[in-house]
C-alpha cells in the first residue's frame, strides 16, 4: 500500500514507520522539518512539507494521522489548549477535506484520539460505548474525532485510537514516570487509586496493522491492554522491576499545584477495556503489566 502518516516522527509513528517499510508499503511522511524527518525515518520515505498544494489524497491507499502537540508537556494556558487543539483539528480537518475531495479516495484513515475522550471516569468500567465526562480532555478529543469521522463513506471507513499510556523504551510519557524511581524518590500520585490504563509500544503497533488491514473495522477503538491498574499498583510494579524503593506518595496538592488543570492527567483516569479490538479478535502480546514494563525498563 501507499501510506501517508502525520506525527510519523513521534514516538509511535517512527515505530510504525520502519515496520510498515519492513514490510514493503510505500510510506510517505508530513513533517515540517524534512531533515530530522530523514535522519529519524530513513531516506526510503517520501516526505511531505504541507498539504496545502494537494487536490486530493488520490493514489494514497491509506491515511495514519498521529500528528499532535504532546499534551502533558506544559501547563494548559488558554493559549496551550488552544495550541493543543489547534495542532490536531486543522489537521484533521483538512485531511477529511482532501479524502472526501478524491476520485479515488484511501480506504482508510486511521485517526489519533485518546482515552481522554472519557475524561476523568473514576472507578467505572470504561468501553467503547461508555459516556464521557465532559471536561477539556473530552473537548479536545470529541471535536478531533468529529473531524476525522467527517472522511467516512462508502469508500473510505475510519478507525479512531483512542490510546493509554504508551510503554516504550524509546521514551515518551513512561521516561518521565521511571525518572524520579531511578534515583529513589518515585511513588503514586495523591491517593493512587485512580487507574491507568497502559498498553506497550508493540501491541499499540500490531492493533493499528490489525485496524489497517481488518475491512469490516470502523469506529471508535481503545488503545489499552485488557488489564488497567490502580496508579498505586503501577508505582509498585514499576518499583519492583526497577529494583528501587516505593515510598515518596506525591500530594495531590503538590501535584496541581505544579500541573494546574492539567493535574487532571495523573490524577484522574479511567478503567478502559478495549472490548471492540477484543470483540474483533486482536491478541494481545501484554496482557499483565510486569512483563511489559520489564521489557521497556527491566534490565
Amino acid at each position: 500500500m501507499k501510506i501517508l502518516i502525520t506525527g510519523a516522527t513521534g514516538l509511535i509513528g517512527q515505530r510504525l514507520t520502519q515496520t510498515l517499510l519492513k514490510q514493503s508499503h510505500l510510506i510517505t511522511a508530513l513533517t515540517r522539518s524534512p531533515d530530522r524527518a530523514t535522519k529519524l525515518l530513513g531516506p526510503q520515505v517520501e516526505l511531505l512539507t504541507s498539504l496545502e498544494g494537494l487536490a486530493s489524497l488520490d493514489g494514497f491507499d491509506a491515511v495514519i494521522n498521529l500528528a499532535g502537540e504532546p499534551i502533558a508537556d506544559k501547563r494548559w494556558t488558554t493559549a496551550q489548549k488552544q495550541k493543543l487543539c489547534d495542532s490536531r483539528w486543522h489537521l484533521t480537518e483538512k485531511i477529511a477535506e482532501l479524502i472526501k475531495a478524491s476520485a479515488q479516495p484511501p480506504s482508510v484513515l486511521i485517526s489519533g484520539s485518546a482515552v481522554g475522550y472519557y475524561g476523568d471516569q473514576g472507578q467505572a468500567v470504561v468501553t467503547e460505548d461508555s459516556s464521557p465526562h465532559q471536561e477539556f480532555t473530552w473537548q479536545l478529543c470529541s471535536r478531533w474525532e468529529t473531524l476525522a469521522l467527517a472522511a467516512q463513506s462508502p469508500h473510505t471507513r475510519v478507525c479512531l485510537l483512542r490510546t493509554g499510556v504508551v510503554l516504550s523504551r524509546e521514551g515518551g510519557a513512561l521516561a518521565k514516570i521511571v525518572m524520579p524511581f531511578r534515583v529513589g524518590v518515585g511513588g503514586p500520585f495523591g491517593d493512587g487509586q485512580q487507574y491507568m490504563p497502559w498498553i506497550h509500544i508493540d501491541d499499540m503497533l500490531n492493533a493499528i496493522l490489525f485496524l489497517l488491514n481488518q475491512a469490516s473495522l470502523k469506529g471508535p477503538f481503545n488503545m489499552v491492554a485488557p488489564t488497567p491498574v490502580r496508579n498505586e499498583q503501577f508505582s509498585a510494579q514499576l518499583a519492583k522491576v526497577l529494583h528501587r524503593p516505593c515510598f515518596m506518595r506525591v500530594p495531590a496538592v503538590a501535584v496541581r499545584c505544579l500541573m494546574g488543570e492539567s493535574a487532571v492527567l495523573v490524577l484522574g483516569g479511567q478503567q478502559a477495556i478495549p472490548q471492540r479490538l477484543i470483540d474483533a479478535g486482536y491478541t494481545f502480546r501484554y496482557t499483565a503489566l510486569q512483563p511489559a514494563l520489564e521489557d521497556v525498563v527491566g534490565k
